[in-house]
């Protein structure tokens, strides 16, 4: 059966790249791939190939595989150094950029694992384009270039090429990256691994040291993507999957484990609301007292994904009080992105350099901007997440896939750092439970808890309309509430690829992102009972 084709992505111009490569006969990683370049070129302020990635792909019938792109802390970085500097690692510069870019070794796995025909030239030469010709900013990279003008205007090649005459980018401004064309070509001719063990990583390497980073060619030598099995747990609609460490994929499971033996419960949208709220409270307390580097973990996480621990949180939450919350999340930026092929693979990426512009740490010779992954890392040697040569740090980003009972297949997620477990919550239960359309669920209004991209509050955030209606109500509960305004980019940026059992898609983007989704021809299958 040839399956419908489906993108989406929260950039419009890497939604056109994929479809196409779609399309073209490719396979969803081929037009993942694409899209992966082309959005690092776009967004550089979301995602960059100087940051991680982390790829769940799931062939139709086969158990869906996850690929770990994360890159590790410096093999020689010298803790000590770090904790005489100040009790929070550096938030920007060459010191900051402490950990290995592990994407595009995800990118060459993908294409291993899910292999076509297409060559990497034909996957990369869009992205190559885009990055010569240059690029228009939008709202996002223009708020985002205020937002880091204090922290990164100091960084001198970061100011020469993501600044204006040392003032922040607006609307409609133009943004060129000739050398990371001159990358991706050398990648499309040498292939994806000499990032990592060419000439591209001897140059790379070279830029990271004059830059003051810890990283060297050996950690470039080093570094290797990753095959894993997902975290997966079964709900009352469906199976459900979610990557492992050192990802927060638990707790995005857990919140919806939960909800699923509450939902009933779930008597008006005040209800929904408030019992998805606490179900991210005890699936946080959980994340935050585990999650780290797979090696050392506590138990597998998959233990924490069983009946009774999932009882045990459901027992912990009360219909009518909120649970206390001193909460202290971080910020994130990341890009998600969905895509389905004629073969009935889905694939549920996310690629990101954790804070916008990652650590401003931008490498001239070769157009990289570097992550800062590094905030992920505690200096006190007692902390599960300290930082240690060679060790992964905690990652937000979860790409989310879920088989249903009914026959359907959802690839999901969001980014937005800590609110992506409760974004992918929220989408996920209006669709499923409360009857929602696919782009309804995802463009309502949306809330948020805790503290993300840089506000120092860890209240429940409601954009403006949800507040008017239900803010006094969940105020009455014990939650501490304030507002945003709507179609906030600080709720995330969602999207959605669902397939049903004929090989019929249906997909949706986020109203607050610049993205869209695109559908190939769908046709019926004869056999297809109506």
């Amino acid at each position: 059966m040839k399956h419908q084709t489906a993108f989406t992505a929260p950039h419009f111009k890497a939604t056109q790249v994929g479809q196409q490569i779609l399309d073209a006969g490719g396979t969803a990683s081929e037009a993942m791939v694409a899209a992966a370049a082309m959005i690092a070129v776009q967004y550089p302020h979301m995602n960059s190939i100087g940051g991680d990635s982390f790829w769940l792909i799931a062939k139709a019938g086969q158990t869906p595989i996850a690929i770990d792109g994360c890159g590790a802390a410096a093999l020689n970085v010298e803790v000590e150094h770090y904790r005489a500097l100040g009790d929070e690692l550096p938030f920007s510069g060459g010191e900051s950029a402490i950990t290995m870019a592990g994407t595009i070794s995800a990118w060459q796995k993908a294409l291993e694992v899910d292999a076509g025909t297409l060559t990497l030239k034909t996957l990369l030469q869009p992205a190559m384009d885009a990055a010569r010709k240059g690029i228009e900013v939008t709202q996002s990279l223009a708020s985002a270039s205020e937002k880091t003008f204090d922290r990164l205007a100091s960084q001198q090649a970061f100011a020469q090429n993501f600044l204006k005459q040392g003032k922040t980018l607006n609307i409609g401004d133009t943004l060129v990256n000739e050398a990371l064309a001159n990358t991706l070509q050398q990648l499309a001719e040498h292939g994806l691994d000499a990032f990592y063990r060419g000439e591209i990583a001897d140059l790379v390497a070279k830029e990271l040291q004059s830059a003051g980073s810890p990283l060297t060619l050996d950690d470039f030598h080093n570094h290797q993507a990753k095959v894993m099995a997902p975290l997966t747990v079964n709900t009352s609609k469906g199976r459900l999957y979610n990557f492992g460490a050192p990802t927060q994929g638990v707790a995005s499971l857990l919140i919806l484990a939960i909800y699923d033996r509450l939902a009933s419960q779930a008597k008006s949208e005040v209800d929904h609301i408030h019992l998805l709220v606490e179900a991210t409270k005890q699936a946080f307390i959980i994340r935050d007292r585990e999650v780290c580097d797979e090696e050392l973990l506590s138990l597998p996480l998959q233990e924490w994904l069983s009946d009774s621990v999932i009882e045990q949180c459901v027992q912990n939450v009360s219909m009518r009080k909120a649970s206390p919350w001193p909460y202290q999340a971080k910020p994130g930026d990341t890009v998600w992105m969905g895509a389905s092929d004629q073969y009935g693979t889905m694939v549920s990426f996310i690629q990101s350099v954790y804070w916008e512009f990652g650590s401003g740490v931008f490498l001239p010779e070769t157009g990289i901007l570097w992550n800062i992954r590094s905030k992920s890392f505690s200096l006190d040697a007692r902390h599960h997440n300290v930082l240690a040569p060679g060790k992964k740090p905690f990652h937000t980003l979860n790409p989310a896939y879920a088989e249903l009972i009914d026959g359907r297949r959802m690839s999901y997620g969001t980014m937005g750092g800590e609110g992506q477990p409760q974004t992918q919550a929220c989408l996920f239960s209006r669709y499923h439970y409360q009857n929602f359309s696919l782009s309804n669920a995802i463009a309502a209004p949306r809330w948020l808890l805790g503290r993300t991209w840089g506000n120092n509050t860890n209240n429940l955030r409601l954009e403006q309309s949800l507040y008017d209606q239900y803010g006094d109500a969940l105020k009455q509960r014990g939650h501490e509430v304030t507002f945003v305004a709507d179609c906030n980019e600080l709720m995330g940026h969602a999207g959605a690829i669902i397939l049903d059992s004929h090989g019929k898609a249906c997909a949706t983007s986020d109203p607050r992102s610049d993205g869209t989704c695109l559908l190939g021809e769908y046709h019926d299958h004869p056999k297809r009972i109506i």
